[in-house]
Order: C-alpha cells, then structure tokens, then sequence
C-alpha cells in the first residue's frame, strides 16, 4: 500500500513495478518446499469451501423445516 497510487481507488502503476526489488530463495529446494506449502494451503482452503457450503445448505434446509412447520421447537 505503500506504493500506490493515491485516488479515488488506491491502484498501482507500471512504473512502480519497474524498479520495485523482490527477494526469491536461491535455493530450487526452499522454492520447492515454499510451492508445496502453498498449494496444501490451496487444497485445504479448498475442502473447507466445501464444508461450509454444505454446512449452508444444512442450515438452510434445517431453517426450512422450521418455517414450514415440519419441525417444532419446544
């Protein structure tokens, strides 16, 4: 943030990334090993999408049993 470009919406520009220094792992292994860690984080994040769109639609089907009265709470 701070590099960019102060408007009405904060943007960055191209010749902000021209001379902008990045550091990179000279080691393929440490890349290697940062890659891996990333994408376990993918899969993960992944999965637990999954879970909660399940666990919506279980509550919206719990919610519509209880609008509906098919249930009844006592």
């Amino acid at each position: 943030m701070q590099n960019s470009v102060k408007a009405t919406v904060d943007s960055l520009r191209l010749p902000t990334f021209q001379d902008f220094e990045m550091s990179v792992p000279a080691a393929h292994e440490e890349q290697s090993a940062i890659a891996t860690i990333l994408s376990d984080m993918d899969k993960e994040i992944d999965v637990l999408e999954v879970k909660l769109l399940k666990s919506r639609q279980i509550k919206q089907g719990m919610m519509q049993n209880l609008l509906t009265g098919k249930i009844r709470l006592v």
